[in-house]
This record gives C-alpha cells, sequence and structure tokens, in this order.
C-alpha cells in the first residue's frame, strides 16, 4: 500500500487526503487553498453561495494556490414546499422569541435556485474538480464537466447511490459513512427518511467490492489510523471534514468551534430540524426546543431557509445553542488552532508509521 497512489496521481495531488466541501461558512478560501497546498484537496462548499460569490472565492483560491482543489454543489432543485409553513413558523417563533427576534412574516418562504448559475461560475472558471451532494450531476451538466476536463466525485451512502455515480460517469465515489458530520449525501430521503445509515467500515468495502472507479471514504476518519484502515477497506483516498473545522483557516464560528471541542462521541444528533434533511450535529437548545414540539419539519430547503435568521442572529449574539452545530461522532481527536497543513501533514505521518511498523 502506497499514500502517493494512482488516485493521487489521477486528481494532481501529493496525498489521498480529500477536506469535505461543507457549506455554510467553514470552507473559507484560506482552508480550500492550506489543504491544497499541503498535498490534499481542498474543497469550496458553495452550495448556499451567491454565483458572484462563488466566483470571488475562487479567485480567491487561486490566488493563494496554483494546486487542484474542488467546489461542491448539492444537485436537488430548490423546490419550497409552504403546505405547513405556518404551522412550522409557529413553532420557529417561539425559538426567535428566546434570541429577542420579531416572528416571522406572514408570506410564504421563498428560496432561490442558482445551481444553473453555480454550475455556470464553476465550468467558467475551469475548477480542476467538483463534487456533488444529494445525487449526481444531471446528463447535460456532466456532459459539460468532462468536455472541460473536470475530474466529476459524488457522495453516496448506499452501494446502489455508487453504481448510479459509476454509471452517470463520475471519475470517484465517496463511501459516505454514518459517522459523517453535517448533511450527508442520501440521494433519496423519501425511501430513507433519517438517511441511510450504514458505518463507514462497513459501507466501503461492499462499495469497493462493486464499482471499478475509486472509492473515497468519509465518516468518522479524523487521523493516519483512520486513514490506513480505509485503505486496507479497498478505498483509494479518505475525505475529512469534522477534522478541519477547528483548524486555523477554518470559517466555523468560534462558539461552534467551542462546543466542537467540549463535545464527545455522545454528543451528537441526527436531526430534521434546521433544514429538513437529515444531518448529524452536535444536540443543543434548537434541536431540543424543536423536539419537544412534535411538529414535523418543512422539506428542504424551505426548513433550512424558514430557520436560516435564527442561526444568522445566534452566530451574532454568539449563542452556540441555537446554531447548526454540524459535527461527526469522532469529536474528542479534535485539536485547537492547528494549521490545516499541520492537520494533513499528521494525519500523512501518522499513516506512514503505521505502513513502515
Amino acid at each position: 500500500m502506497e499514500l502517493n497512489n494512482d488516485f493521487c496521481r489521477q486528481f494532481g495531488i501529493r496525498y489521498p487526503i480529500f477536506q469535505a466541501g461543507m457549506a455554510g461558512g467553514p470552507t473559507t478560501p484560506e482552508l480550500v487553498a492550506a489543504v491544497s497546498n499541503a498535498g490534499g484537496l481542498g474543497t469550496l462548499g458553495a452550495a448556499y453561495m451567491e454565483p458572484a460569490a462563488i466566483r470571488a472565492a475562487i479567485a480567491d483560491i487561486r490566488g493563494r494556490t496554483s494546486a487542484p482543489f474542488a467546489v461542491n454543489l448539492f444537485t436537488v432543485p430548490m423546490e419550497d414546499d409552504n403546505r405547513r409553513t405556518a404551522e412550522v413558523q409557529r413553532v420557529l417563533d417561539s425559538i426567535r422569541d428566546d434570541l429577542g427576534l420579531p416572528p416571522a412574516p406572514p408570506q410564504a418562504v421563498q428560496t432561490p435556485d442558482h445551481l444553473e448559475r453555480q454550475f455556470a461560475e464553476v465550468l467558467e472558471a475551469g475548477v480542476p474538480v467538483i463534487s456533488t451532494a444529494f445525487g449526481v450531476l444531471s446528463p447535460r451538466h456532466m456532459e459539460l464537466a468532462k468536455t472541460a476536463g473536470m475530474k466529476v466525485v459524488a457522495m453516496a451512502t448506499t452501494v446502489e447511490e455508487a453504481l448510479e455515480a459509476e454509471h452517470a460517469g463520475c471519475d470517484a465515489v465517496v463511501a459516505q459513512g454514518s459517522e459523517a458530520g453535517g448533511h450527508r449525501g442520501t440521494f433519496n430521503v423519501d425511501a430513507h427518511p433519517m438517511g441511510a445509515n450504514i458505518g463507514t467500515f462497513a459501507l466501503v468495502p461492499q462499495i469497493t467490492d462493486r464499482v471499478s472507479i475509486p472509492v473515497i471514504a468519509a465518516g468518522g476518519i479524523m487521523d493516519g489510523r483512520g486513514m490506513v484502515a480505509a485503505m486496507v477497506l479497498g478505498a483509494q483516498a479518505v475525505q475529512m471534514g469534522t477534522r478541519f473545522l477547528t483548524a486555523a483557516e477554518s470559517g466555523a464560528h468560534p462558539a461552534y468551534q467551542a462546543a466542537l471541542l467540549a463535545s464527545t462521541e455522545e454528543s451528537t444528533v441526527l436531526t430534521k430540524a434546521f433544514s429538513g434533511r437529515p444531518a448529524r450535529g452536535i444536540a443543543n437548545a434548537f434541536v431540543r426546543e424543536w423536539n419537544q414540539s412534535g411538529v414535523e419539519p418543512l422539506p428542504f430547503p424551505t426548513q433550512n431557509t424558514a430557520t436560516r435568521d435564527i442561526r444568522n442572529a445566534a452566530a451574532r449574539q454568539n449563542q452556540a445553542g441555537y446554531m447548526s452545530l454540524w459535527a461527526g461522532q469522532a469529536t474528542r481527536m479534535l485539536k485547537a488552532g492547528q494549521s490545516a497543513a499541520d492537520i494533513v501533514e499528521e494525519t500523512v505521518r501518522q499513516a506512514l508509521e503505521i505502513l513502515e511498523s
């Protein structure tokens, strides 16, 4: 087993480490560039970004590194479902009151659908790698990406999803286990209302046995031990997200980082309360108050848009209890303020020590 393998050469990186594309702000241009400069593949989590902001962030990344990097987008259409909005807003208004916010206005929730323009920005910029969550690129987008010479990666939480990604033309697939933080890439939440919850080290060998494209292991991998274990099971690379949330270059709010560093393997839950899609995060006051209401969240993206003012106010007020504290299950292994380069180098060093022992 070698770390600088064919997969690394295919993606133009030194080490088989992807930094996860965590949407919502943690993946600053500084973090993306630092990971890529250290030999991994940095990823901009651009799913919630305005197209112009994506363009500016890509330019910023390119000003910091000449190494390959990726941009991650959601592939689901942003179609709102307002059939139960009044009921949901009544619950959210009680939480708004905790933060001193006014009640929600009576009009329907509206979520802008930027995917077409987001993809156009990524394509025009000639980004080396595009990764997707919640599904694969449409055939038209896939053809455009391949024609432009881009590598395409999709997140998968089941073998069937991985096979679909391979059939669609993806160059690699992320086997994303239930230990992973935040939103995982489950394609069909109607079939899996709380996500397809297969653990990483059960999922990886089952996917590697059935697809011919490279597999990237994700979920609970925080160091070289996890990297070696995943590669023994057939993965050619690993993806780490939570591990980079407390990096020096992370854009995660300081109160969020403090909550991560104070958490344990027992702290996280799967919840749809913030966004309408299942995501793993630290249980806090928002999650508890929502659960006590007994009300079902609106579907994604409507619930996500409806809760945005609460999350933004919580950030302004340093109230971690009302933020979406996305995190995987291995938070005891986090370190405060470590640079992204040090995280990559430490992971590689530990993996090599294991392989050489």
